[in-house]
């Protein structure tokens, strides 16, 4: 059980973050925003409820949200990553 809140922690933070205008991780989602929130207000549900029967309501609860909040501060972290990785760096632009 503790997978599952984990893994639906982890995929209700990703599909709130691909939502976001300001991501860059997968460009196409922008265009299915609505549907993204829905389904990752839907894990969210399915993982606190899964949680509470794995832990109980108040540890279960509070298990769930630190996961969804630690997934949502390292994707931004992540597509900032990737986005210097990818992009090649330009000669000169360092300053002295």
């Amino acid at each position: 059980m503790t997978a599952a809140w984990l893994l639906l922690s982890l995929l209700s933070a990703l599909g709130f973050y691909l939502a976001s205008p300001h991501q860059r991780l997968w460009p196409r989602a922008h265009g299915h925003a609505g549907v993204l929130r829905i389904a990752a207000t839907l894990c969210a549900a399915a993982a606190i409820a899964a949680g509470s029967v794995a832990m109980g309501v108040t540890a279960g609860v509070f298990s769930v949200l630190t996961a969804i909040m630690l997934a949502a501060v390292l994707l931004p972290w992540l597509d900032a990553w990737r986005q210097l990785r990818g992009e090649p760096r330009e000669a000169g632009g360092h300053v002295d």
